[in-house]
């Protein structure tokens, strides 16, 4: 078995663009548990948006192998 390094990438289990399932992945979260927290800061911090549509362009999309 080959030792893949871990990286940060969208989700296929996605609601909009896959951003907080694939933080979830990294970190080993439940991604509703992550999905909270970002509302939570969208509505508190008021900065979340424009970080989630920062990070939806940055983060690549998880390859997926058939």
């Amino acid at each position: 078995m080959e030792n893949e390094k871990k990286r940060l990438t969208r989700s296929d289990q996605k609601m909009i663009g896959g951003v907080c399932a694939g933080i979830a992945e990294y970190f080993g979260l439940d991604p509703t548990i992550v999905r909270i927290l970002y509302v939570l800061m969208v509505f508190f911090a008021g900065f979340g948006i424009l970080l989630y549509l920062i990070l939806w362009l940055v983060m690549p999309k998880k390859e997926t192998t058939v």
